[in-house]
């Protein structure tokens, strides 16, 4: 019998995680654009999945778009996501070949790292450094 309650607390408990997650992750954007369309927007912004508006700082969008070659300016979907997995403690992902790319080329993220299974991982204070340089234009998602 007590071994039920256990359960049936877990399962409750696991809910309201997912329910707290999911209000974490409404400011996520729910649509990203490329960097391309960005840059050519006066007020660059996307809609989050709770429906407002997230910004871009337009500085940050064109410092990006100096260091990297300009055919990937279409290939680079902002914001970079890195999702955080309350199972992995210590590291996040990203799972954009072309995010990991980028960062590579402007140094943020080691060449020697590699996507395995579709993911790149790193270390979540690396993911911190780059969110605290780029503010607007990195994310992290809650799984």
């Amino acid at each position: 019998m007590e071994n039920r309650r256990y359960q049936s607390e877990d399962s409750i408990f696991m809910r309201w995680m997912r329910t707290e997650i999911n209000k974490m992750n409404n400011a996520i954007v729910a649509e990203r654009k490329n960097l391309s369309q960005l840059l050519q927007e006066d007020k660059p912004s996307a809609k989050t999945k709770g429906g407002s508006d997230h910004f871009f700082e337009k500085a940050t969008l064109r410092s990006i778009g100096e260091k990297v070659p300009e055919d990937m300016h279409s290939k680079l979907k902002l914001p970079i996501l890195f999702f955080f997995d309350h199972q992995v403690p210590d590291s996040c992902y990203l799972n954009d070949v072309y995010a990991a790319q980028v960062l590579q080329i402007m140094g943020e993220i080691s060449r020697l790292r590699m996507m395995e299974k579709g993911r790149l991982w790193v270390g979540k204070s690396i993911a911190y450094s780059i969110m605290k340089k780029y503010q607007t234009v990195v994310q992290i998602v809650m799984v």
